[in-house]
């Protein structure tokens, strides 16, 4: 199916679903009975081509494509034992490796899209996490969705009580900034 480089495959949708268009960023409804043709899905949502725009649909909304939902938790990835704030960043830095441009099968800590994830602890015991990332593009419409999603990710985590991701521009991204492994994968090597 339609992961990473893979074979696409063609649905139709079984109900209206609501979208985003990629890279515009602007949220649209897509009709029950549009054909969407499946480019990519990865993290927690489904990158379609329908009419020939690309839209990113939930993962949630998988049934609307005639497929389970795949919603990993993401409690399961924090180490057990106890909440510190090595834990919750090394937990944070994995949760963030489950987000993906919707345009590139790569997540944005391989793509080096994340410059910073610290955890502060508060008073109460929990943790604020602070992520500073960038994007490929400062144009980019996606990149405050992609932003969003990083920040509700990390939510779940355990001990987190708060959790800012800001967008960045200096120093401005560049593909020497993605890791070994994804610039192979993209055939920059």
């Amino acid at each position: 199916m339609g992961d990473r480089y893979g074979e696409t495959e063609s649905r139709v949708l079984s109900r209206e679903c609501d979208v985003v268009s990629v890279p515009w960023g602007r949220h649209e409804t897509l009709p029950e009975g549009s054909y969407a043709l499946i480019t990519q899905r990865l993290g927690s949502s489904i990158t379609v081509m329908s009419g020939g725009n690309l839209y990113r649909i939930a993962e949630r909304d998988a049934d609307a494509l005639g497929l389970e939902p795949q919603l990993a938790s993401v409690e399961s990835m924090h180490a057990e034992g106890e909440i510190t704030a090595e834990s919750v960043e090394q937990a944070a830095w994995k949760t963030l490796g489950t987000c993906y441009d919707p345009e590139i099968p790569i997540d944005i800590v391989n793509l080096g899209l994340v410059y910073a994830c610290t955890a502060e602890p508060l008073e109460d015991g929990s943790f604020r996490l602070m992520v500073n990332m960038t994007l490929t593009a400062p144009g980019c419409g996606m990149g405050t969705m992609i932003a969003d999603e990083a920040s509700d990710k990390l939510m779940m985590l355990p001990g987190v009580s708060d959790a800012i991701v800001d967008l960045v521009w200096d120093p401005p991204w560049c593909r020497e900034m993605m890791s070994e492994a994804a610039r192979l994968e993209m055939g920059l090597l």
